[in-house]
Parts: C-alpha cells; sequence; structure tokens
C-alpha cells in the first residue's frame, strides 16, 4: 500500500512505495531531539522520553509529487547526517547520509503522519528502539531489534548498490550534490539546540 503524506501546510506532499521494506522504530539520540527543538516543535516531534518515530527505507521508495522547492536541510554538525524539513511549515520530513552512495533514508513520523493512513497501517508497529541512554526519565527503555534492524537497512544499501538504483536518489542531484543547501549550525547555535535538549530531558525525567 503506497503511503501518501504531506507536511503540516500541505505545500510538500510526497508519497513511500508500497511495499518497500522498512525499518520502523523510535530513536531517543540527542541528535534527534536537538532536530526537534531546531524546528521549535519539541511537543509534536518527540514522545514523552524524548524518542523520535522514525521510517527507515530506501530512498528510491520515496518521491515528492508537488512542493518539492519547499524542502530545506541543515546539519548539527559539518560531519553530520543531513536532516531534512519542509521549510514551509518547519515540518521534520527525514534524515539521510551525506553520500547519496549510502542510500538509506529515516523518514519522521512528523510528516508521514499529516497522511489519512495510519503509520501502523503502512509500516506496521514500531520494533525498534535504539539510542535508548539519552531517553529522559528512569529506568531507561529497553534497546530493541537493534540487530534484526541493521540486517535488513544493509540489505536494502547493497541492493541499491548492485542494481544502480542509488544513483537516482531524490535528495541529491544527478552529480550528487543536495538539492537544497545544507545550512550547518555555528557553535553557538549547536550550543543552544543541546541546552534545550538537557533542560527539557530534565523536566520530563522531573516527578
Amino acid at each position: 500500500m503506497t503511503h501518501r503524506w504531506r507536511c503540516r501546510c500541505g505545500k510538500l506532499v510526497g508519497e513511500v512505495a508500497g511495499g518497500s521494506v522498512v525499518n520502523r522504530g523510535v530513536c531517543y539520540c540527542k541528535d534527534c531531539q536537538a532536530f526537534a527543538y531546531f524546528l521549535g516543535a519539541p511537543e509534536r516531534i518527540l514522545d514523552a522520553r524524548g524518542g523520535t518515530d522514525i521510517v527507515q527505507t530506501s530512498p528510491q521508495a520515496v518521491t515528492f509529487t508537488a512542493g518539492r522547492e519547499n524542502l530545506a536541510c541543515m546539519r548539527l554538525t559539518p560531519r553530520g547526517l543531513m536532516r531534512w524539513y519542509a521549510a514551509c511549515c518547519n515540518t521534520a520530513v527525514c534524515n539521510t547520509a551525506p553520500d547519496y552512495r549510502l542510500s538509506f533514508v529515516g523518514l519522521i513520523h512528523d510528516g508521514l503522519a499529516n497522511s489519512a493512513q495510519t503509520l501502523d497501517a503502512s509500516f506496521g508497529p514500531a520494533s525498534m528502539r535504539v539510542n535508548t541512554q539519552s531517553a529522559a526519565g528512569e529506568p531507561k527503555p529497553r534497546s530493541a531489534g537493534v540487530f534484526v534492524a541493521v540486517v535488513r537497512l544493509g540489505g536494502m544499501m547493497l541492493r541499491a548498490r548492485v542494481s544502480g538504483a542509488y544513483r537516482h536518489p531524490p535528495f541529491f542531484s544527478a552529480d550528487g550534490v543536495p538539492i537544497a543547501q545544507p545550512k550547518v549550525l555555528s557553535v553557538d547555535e549547536l550550543r543552544a539546540v543541546m541546552t534545550d535538549v538537557a533542560r527539557h530531558g530534565a523536566a520530563r525525567a522531573a516527578p
């Protein structure tokens, strides 16, 4: 079943091809939390423990059907993941590697959930929990599903490499240049969002 999605204001629209191999899980890492604070939407993007619901799949399964000019990109550091969002309304879209040859995308529920189709119906329930040491509160959630997810992700990337499909990602031009120039946070900007993560993480952990 093809999963159709849109940003919160409806200007950026896309779909994930039905039958795509996916991993669905929750990531609690501080970088994902910082992305939510950068967008000014931690209450919308993060769960009560600071987790982000993510669907990992092949970039070739993702298609933009309208408004691709609204797609923007940021990086927490010069070597960090590329984090894509809709500049029109600050909807979190996905994460990708900076090198298009590493063929995977982590789609964020913030955009996927703006669909009449539920994530459970399209992708199944979340079966993976990663970077649980950064979750708010005690006891920490138990890590789960990591080995199976890594094997599945590796298989997706290998198939894209062998077939040559990796050469046609929706987030990069034909010569491997990102379709939106990434904004790299300055030292002060990074410090500010990480301070927010720490402060609000402590608040979520408070009894």
